[in-house]
């Protein structure tokens, strides 16, 4: 579809970041450089903790969420973008091994013309629900206020973001630095039904957004929802795809809209029960976020990575490469393709911790292994699927 066969480049985002990167690259990196998360100076000063400070939210998927509610009435979705925002930070967190009091604070900037009071209302309260409700499941989340900022001139509809604050032991710091040539990877599912969710998630998560919404999405929505998309795109770029979003997808018993708008998926009471027992066995620990299964790459020294064992591609994703005629390789590249949580360790441990999540009503399994990397200092990725094989770097 995209003249330069890359439609998430085209539509004005880029799963790399490079410019990001190269701005970032003369900050200081924190006490572990190499850590999933920046880890900095414990905040009072004690000598053998440190402290972790993040900030994420939900992308673009709450415009999607303002487009089903206008589409639709139904102001739930906006519960999920809020579940989103914590999710993106806490899950991130947990993968340095922080388990302990993890205090959050909510931003929320909107168009006042067409996020209305009872909206605003909405999100609040759902981040304190959603708080006392990720405390239940085994951690200590406190909600800490926030911001709501009317920012008309900027935004057209709204954007859904937390920030969330942690101190844990030095010691305890699971540093993806210590990845191994031997490390087996285990993969744990982005969709189904947890043992503590209360319906079915499609494993959409809450990357590559624009790419879906544009690509799965009825060019009858380039004209009702100008405030939905950037002005600058040609328009053969815009909402380019076949459904509605209240078209049903059969085999998940879900709308379009509703399956791109499961909340993500937290492993917060998985990782919990999984650090306890493993933390000191377990090298790294990766969130397929920005980048999706390419995300790895970011992480170790001179390791070759081999995935080779994928669960069944969730159905959302299949509908949104049918519909948006993306090739598999930016697929994998943009999305988590069916498992969003990966732990890397020997192989010896990896069938307590694959007992550990189907606990939690959770699949996982060894969905690949690491080798030397052929080039010295330089990391590879090479997925080997039912797809194709891509190599990455």
């Amino acid at each position: 579809m995209a003249e330069d066969n890359n439609i998430y480049k085209t539509l004005g985002v880029s799963f790399k970041k490079e410019d990001v990167h190269n701005a970032l690259k003369s900050v200081d990196k924190g006490l572990f450089p190499s850590a999933f998360c920046k880890i900095i100076e414990d905040i009072d000063n004690r000598k053998n903790f440190c402290s972790v400070f993040h900030a994420d939210g939900a992308g673009t998927k709450a415009s999607l969420a303002y487009m089903y509610y206008k589409e639709t009435g139904d102001i739930s979705v906006f519960k999920g973008i809020v579940r989103d925002a914590m999710v993106m930070n806490l899950d991130d967190i947990l993968c340095v091994g922080a388990t302990g009091s993890i205090f959050f604070s909510n931003n929320l900037g909107r168009n006042r013309y067409r996020i209305k009071g009872d909206i605003v209302e909405t999100i609040i309260k759902e981040y304190y629900d959603y708080s006392k409700y990720l405390t239940s499941l085994g951690l200590n989340v406190k909600m800490c206020g926030g911001e709501t900022a009317d920012m008309g001139d900027i935004i057209k509809t709204l954007v859904v973001d937390a920030s969330a604050f942690t101190s844990m032991k030095r010691k305890d710091v699971i540093d993806a630095k210590n990845i191994r040539t031997d490390d087996v990877i285990i993969g744990l599912t982005s969709y189904g039904k947890a043992s503590y969710e209360d319906e079915f998630n499609s494993g959409i998560g809450s990357n590559g957004l624009t790419l879906a919404r544009h690509g799965i999405l009825s060019h009858d929505y380039y004209k009702k929802y100008p405030e939905c998309y950037d002005q600058s795109l040609n328009e053969k770029f815009v909402f380019f795809g076949k459904y509605l979003l209240t078209d049903n997808v059969d085999e998940l018993n879900l709308t379009i809209g509703k399956a791109l708008l499961s909340p993500t998926r937290t492993y917060a009471p998985v990782l919990n029960e999984i650090i306890k027992e493993f933390k000191n066995q377990i090298h790294g620990i990766i969130h397929n976020t920005g980048g999706g299964q390419t995300k790895i790459l970011k992480f170790g020294d001179s390791i070759k990575y081999i995935k080779n064992n994928f669960f069944k591609i969730p159905k959302i994703f299949e509908l949104i490469q049918r519909s948006s005629e993306t090739q598999w390789k930016e697929m994998f590249s943009v999305f988590n393709m069916g498992h969003r949580m990966e732990l890397l360790c020997n192989e010896s441990i990896a069938s307590e911790i694959i007992k550990i999540t189907k606990k939690y009503e959770i699949d996982s399994k060894i969905i690949g292994y690491c080798e030397k990397s052929p080039i010295k200092g330089k990391n590879m990725l090479e997925i080997k699927s039912e797809f194709g094989s891509f190599i990455y770097e």
